[in-house]
């Protein structure tokens, strides 16, 4: 009763309250140089790609079709694209995977 407990005194941090921010801040890098700003340009060259879509393109879509192009409208975000000799079908340009421009050999995907 007439004790009192002595606590003991722990050691001083030596970054001061930035040692506990500094691992935070070094994890934040990391994961935008890693995942955000490669998924930022992977988007921008998808939105170039789509956006340089013309009349006799071979397009692949996020289905799986493979066509040609006939149609691309300059006020819409449809274009027309033929499947075989009697199915035309429209889709959305944001649904396209690849663009092979006429005559272009198919890509590697090492």
């Amino acid at each position: 009763m007439f004790i009192t407990p002595a606590y003991a005194q722990g050691a001083g941090d030596p970054f001061g309250s930035f040692g506990v921010l500094l691992p935070m801040l070094l994890m934040v890098v990391i994961f935008y140089l890693l995942l955000i700003r490669p998924q930022q340009q992977r988007a921008k060259q998808h939105q170039e790609m789509i956006s340089k879509v013309r009349r006799g393109d071979t397009v692949v879509t996020s289905g799986g079709f493979i066509g040609r192009v006939t149609k691309v409208p300059d006020n819409t975000d449809e274009i027309e694209v033929e499947l075989s000799d009697q199915m035309k079908v429209r889709v959305l340009r944001s649904t396209l995977m690849d663009v092979r421009v006429k005559g272009e050999p198919v890509k590697d995907q090492a």
